[in-house]
């Protein structure tokens, strides 16, 4: 809950769950300690491959490096023959990040498409993060009212409050945001300057 609400600090003081406080450390882009909860003692499962490839992602933009697409590539394979909707999407989004950053924005479009195709076939709303991610693929009017729709779904503090609100052009109140949420700036780094 406490990650929901943006306070990923709070969340690394109270829950016990490795995943979770896995995903608080990669909200301050603490990939190493991400990876540290993580160990390597269990068998890999499709949300902890989404966590280790998120974690390689942030290493490698910290270090400057061309990240690199393998462990997104075992996530979303994971995620399929398990099953997994959530982590799914999960990789998807993150799929599409890398996509967008590499300048290639069509492949983006058809890598998010998978993520909300399987919100389609759940009958679940689109997950925030990935239509934020999906404004800045598809970039004006349309990115626009698609960003609103990752607004209007996203939390306090949230990745995808903030790249919704870079989206729509608003970056005083994503920076706002992004602290308020203890934020990293390596959640925003495959967005273009404006």
């Amino acid at each position: 809950m406490a990650l929901r609400l943006g306070r990923p600090r709070h969340t690394l003081e109270w829950a016990m769950d490795p995943l979770v406080r896995a995903a608080a450390w990669l909200r301050l882009g603490e990939a190493q300690s991400a990876l540290g909860e993580l160990g390597d003692d269990r068998p890999p499962c499709a949300r902890e491959a989404v966590l280790r490839a998120r974690a390689d992602w942030q290493l490698r933009l910290r270090a400057a490096a061309e990240p690199e697409s393998g462990g997104t590539d075992m996530a979303l394979r994971l995620a399929r023959q398990e099953g997994d909707a959530g982590a799914l999407v999960a990789a998807a989004t993150l799929r599409g990040e890398e996509l967008i950053r590499a300048g290639e924005r069509f492949a983006a479009l058809r890598a998010l498409a998978e993520g909300l195709k399987v919100a389609e076939l759940g009958g679940q709303t689109a997950d925030a993060h990935l239509l934020a991610v999906l404004a800045h693929a598809q970039g004006g009017a349309k990115g626009g009212r698609t960003a609103e729709k990752a607004l209007a779904r996203s939390g306090p503090g949230s990745p995808a409050r903030v790249l919704a609100l870079l989206a729509l052009a608003r970056p005083a109140d994503a920076q706002s945001q992004a602290a308020a949420g203890d934020l990293s700036p390596l959640w925003w780094t495959f967005v273009p300057p404006a």
